[in-house]
C-alpha cells in the first residue's frame, strides 16, 4: 500500500462495519447462504461490532472507487 493510499484511509463508521458484517453473514461471495436469515445476521453483526469497539479496534476504509467503465472507447484521462 502506497503512502498516498494510507493517507486516503479514514475510520470506518459503525454503520459501515455493521452492514459489512451482516452482508458477510448472509452471503458467500454473491451466493446467498441459506443458513443465516436477515434478522440473525443483523443481530450477530451488532454484537460483533460492539465487541470490536469495546476492544479498541479501529477499522479503516478506503475511499469509494470509481465505477469501472464498460465503454470500449479510450478515455482521455487514461493511457
Amino acid at each position: 500500500m502506497s503512502d498516498d493510499d494510507k493517507r486516503a484511509l479514514r475510520p470506518a463508521t459503525a454503520d459501515e462495519i455493521e452492514q459489512s458484517l451482516a452482508f458477510a453473514l448472509r452471503f458467500d461471495g454473491r451466493r446467498r447462504v441459506n443458513t443465516a436469515d436477515d434478522a440473525m445476521a443483523r443481530i450477530t453483526a451488532e454484537r460483533l461490532l460492539r465487541h470490536l469497539l469495546l476492544s479498541g479496534f479501529v477499522l479503516m476504509k478506503r475511499p469509494e472507487a470509481a465505477a469501472p467503465s464498460t465503454s470500449r472507447h479510450r478515455h482521455p484521462n487514461t493511457d
